[in-house]
């Protein structure tokens, strides 16, 4: 995604001259009045003072945001409601001759939005910016004011402009129209939980104004640290940005330039962002052949095997003492070999350590055993490696092995079966062997997310979208309290009546009024004493992209800060089949229970 920098003026009588201006101050879009220097002229006026023509139909749409009358179309007086929907009607009809597939972008100014909510709903070209400050512009009232009572700052705080927002957005139904626009001010800098909250909103862009700029040392405009802070999380995003500027400023291309080079310091640059926010069904390795795209993906992770062999490489030190290194052997056993990097990452542990191993190597993919055997012939012909087309769980192996190594963990730690694929080689492993990984702990948290909402409704059209668990690369959320461990599970596990259900309920609290759209889920794993990989944000091992998080939906509901919610998940297992169950439960009444019976999203023995 390219970022744009749009410049934003009032009062401006030549929307050509205008765009010229900000394209040689190095903006490439431009927001102002849908009807010029008449703000706002009259409902009836026919005449918007500028002919469709004076730019190019390709132009209206790429580099114009209107921005509509500032018009109250939910006012309690009668006459100024019917004269606002008169004003705002012909604006949309306006904007929407001159753009097939523009933006125009409307300013909140209260929590009562229902009858912009049907104009919007009503417009069928374009999107529909939704301008909202980050905090009540009343609240900047009272540091002038010395009658100003505790009761009055109280009921102006409580009423929180991101709730004008949610009910917009919850009487448009979540509507894909609607993106946010939030408006920063220089008279209230916001909390970090108030930036945190926006960030799992379907963020547009941002407007700075020019006053928010100071001078630096060299005479140069720039943002205060706090400010850098606040647009630098918003950036990450993939929020835009708008400068909002006086039209006799000097300093537009100083404002361009600081902004674009702060874009340039806080977004993601990673190959994967084209999987940002994208919903995907989980892979099944264990009843389905990977093909060689998705090995090549994994493969290029450079974190994740170094851990592996590091972790291999401890082991072996731990089992063979130096006096023993030239002479005793460890039969390692690789479950799930793939294209080898695994393989590599114990040959090297060998060699690193200066070990003896022998290699076996079990595969049930045909397809990646043409490839392993080619590997033995080309690269490991002077190795003691061995390859067999089998699934572990029906291997009968010529040795038992001292160290058993797989990585057949999911982005929820279970939910590729790990559990039951190692309890099944239980049988390959010595008495006193080691497994590589030996614990998974899987986390779950409350999200905040429109965007993935949005996607789970369009990924299928039917209710079972809500009983899939999705791996997604998360990017438009906001994490409405920290992830807790959910289930653990140890390897090898010896018990002598192994159970691999699970149920668990964990309570979390809210921080900030939010909506509740879904459930996040993590793992760790331990792979050989501390060395451990994580895709927990607390705990996220740094550089690795081999495991996305799940996403676990939920019908929205609005939670209220202070309020404590409790999320209830199981694991479930039948003969064919492993499942999980979610339900929030709040007493007295409890959520949709999701994925009764594994009807949706399910993961087949």
């Amino acid at each position: 995604m390219n970022y744009y920098v749009c410049l934003h003026q009032e009062g401006v009588s030549s929307i050509p001259k205008f765009i010229e201006k900000a394209f040689a101050n190095n903006y490439n879009a431009v927001s102002t009045s849908i009807n010029a220097n008449m703000l706002p002229f009259e409902a009836h006026e026919s005449d918007p003072t500028y002919p469709a023509t004076i730019l190019s139909a390709s132009d209206w749409n790429s580099k114009v945001v209107f921005t509509l009358s500032d018009v109250n179309v939910d006012s309690p007086n009668a006459k100024l409601r019917e004269h606002a929907k008169e004003v705002l009607m012909r604006d949309v009809t306006w904007a929407e001759h001159l753009q097939n597939m523009g933006n125009v972008m409307v300013r909140l100014r209260g929590p009562e939005n229902e009858n912009l909510a049907s104009i919007v709903l009503a417009k069928t070209k374009g999107r529909w910016l939704i301008q909202v400050p980050i905090t009540n512009p009343e609240l900047a009232t009272f540091e002038h004011r010395k009658d100003a009572t505790a009761e009055e700052v109280s009921e102006t705080e409580s009423n929180d402009p991101w709730n004008w927002w949610n009910n917009l957005r919850m009487v448009t139904k979540h509507s894909t129209k609607l993106k946010v626009v939030v408006e920063l001010n220089d008279a209230d800098r916001p909390c970090k939980e108030t930036v945190r909250r926006w960030l799992g909103e379907p963020i547009e862009a941002i407007i700075i104004p020019s006053s928010l700029f100071v001078r630096n040392r060299s005479n140069y405009c720039v943002l205060k640290k706090e400010w850098q802070i606040i647009v630098g999380h918003f950036i990450s995003v993939r929020a835009n940005i708008i400068i909002s500027t006086n039209p006799n400023d000097k300093a537009l291309c100083q404002y361009a330039d600081y902004v674009n080079k702060l874009i340039n310091e806080n977004c993601d640059k990673h190959a994967l962002k084209s999987y940002e926010n994208m919903l995907e069904i989980p892979l099944q390795p264990l009843c389905e052949n990977l093909d060689s795209y998705t090995y090549e993906v994994f493969e290029n992770d450079p974190v994740k095997y170094r851990l592996y062999q590091d972790a291999v490489q401890a082991a072996l030190l731990d089992r063979v003492s130096a006096a023993e290194a030239k002479t005793k052997l460890t039969v390692v056993m690789l479950l799930g070999g793939g294209r080898g990097p695994l393989a590599r990452a114990v040959f090297n542990a060998a060699e690193l350590s200066k070990r003896k191993v022998r290699l076996y190597i079990i595969e049930k993919n045909p397809n990646a055993i043409r490839t392993l055997s080619n590997m033995v012939k080309m690269l490991w012909a002077d190795k003691d490696v061995h390859i067999f087309s089998k699934d572990m769980r029906d291997f009968s192996p010529p040795e038992l092995a001292d160290i058993m190594v797989s990585e057949l963990l999911g982005s929820f730690g279970d939910n590729e079966l790990s559990p039951e694929c190692l309890d099944g080689a239980l049988k390959l492993l010595k008495p006193d062997g080691i497994s590589i990984p030996y614990k998974s702990t899987s986390y779950i948290n409350p999200l905040m997310s429109t965007v993935l909402h949005q996607n789970v409704c369009q990924a299928l059209p039917t209710e079972s979208a809500f009983d899939y668990g999705y791996v997604s690369l998360l990017k438009n959320i906001y994490h409405i309290d920290e992830p807790q461990a959910l289930f653990d599970f140890e390897h090898p596990n010896r018990a002598e009546n192994i159970d691999n259900t699970r149920c668990k309920a964990i309570s979390f609290q809210v921080k900030k009024d939010c909506v509740l759209h879904g459930i996040g889920g993590y793992f760790d794993t331990h792979l050989y004493k501390d060395i451990c990989l994580s895709i927990n944000p607390l705990t996220h091992t740094p550089g690795m992209f081999s495991w996305f998080p799940m996403f676990f939906p939920t019908r929205p509901r609005t939670l209220r800060e202070g309020q404590t919610i409790s999320i209830k998940f199981w694991r479930c297992v039948d003969a064919t089949k492993v499942w999980y169950e979610w339900q929030v439960v709040n007493s007295p009444d409890d959520w949709e229970h999701h994925n009764t019976g594994g009807t949706g999203y399910n993961m087949r023995l």
